[in-house]
Parts: C-alpha cells; structure tokens; sequence
C-alpha cells in the first residue's frame, strides 16, 4: 500500500513552466507504476503521462507528448511532472495515482479505474 501527496501547482501566466510533484508519504513507489492525470473543468480525470518505477521507462498520452515530461527521484521516493509553456486550456486539477507496473507496461494505464492508489490533488491555473 502507498500513499501519494502531490505539490506544485499555483497560478502562472500562459507560456510559464510549473514541476508538480508526487512524493509517498506512506510505502514506496519501487512496486509500482505511478500516473499523473488531470481534470480540467468539465471533463473526466484525463491520463497525462506514467512511470514505470522498476523499468525507469515513462509513458505518455499522444496529447501530452512533447510539452510534458514525468520524471523521478529515487532517493526522494519522488515523481514529478514537469510542464512547460503552459495554455489555459491546461489549468485543472492534477493528481497523481499508483497502479501495479504491468498495466502500464501491457498498454493500458490511462483510464483511472485501472489506478487504486490516489493523491488528493493540486490546483493548476493558467491565466492568459
């Protein structure tokens, strides 16, 4: 069992950068793949992009290829998402979610019942 306790967001202006990040309080993420989705305003939770811990390999949403990149720090037991040129279209809400690495490795992993662990989630804003 993990927990996960994201941090990072805050309001920024569109062309800004903002790393968010995935830390686990409880457990750690060495049995897991770890997932970030989003949820902007009037939308189901949206898959972003995931981390194999054991593989070292991520994944993304075609969506979020190229402005997105998720990454870890195995000495802080840490997973972040770092975003840059940010639109408003991004802002919402991110979280952070742990599922076991084979989901994400078979293809799968971007629908969040797939995930059982979850953080609470942190607030992005981007103005325009």
């Amino acid at each position: 069992q993990v927990q996960l306790v994201e941090s990072g967001g805050g309001l920024v202006q569109a062309g800004a950068s903002l790393r968010l990040t995935c830390a686990a309080s409880e457990g750690t993420f060495s049995s897991y793949a770890v997932g970030w989705f989003r949820r902007v305003p009037g939308t189901e939770r949206e898959f972003v992009a995931a981390f194999v811990w054991s593989l070292g390999s991520a994944y993304y949403a075609d969506s979020m290829q190229g402005r997105f990149t998720i990454s870890r720090d195995a000495a802080k037991n840490t997973v972040y998402l770092q975003m840059n040129n940010l639109k408003p279209e991004d802002t919402g809400v991110y979280y952070c979610a742990a599922t076991i690495p084979a989901t994400v490795v078979a293809g799968h992993g971007h629908l969040p019942y797939e995930y059982d662990y979850w953080g609470q989630g942190t607030q992005v804003t981007v103005s325009s």
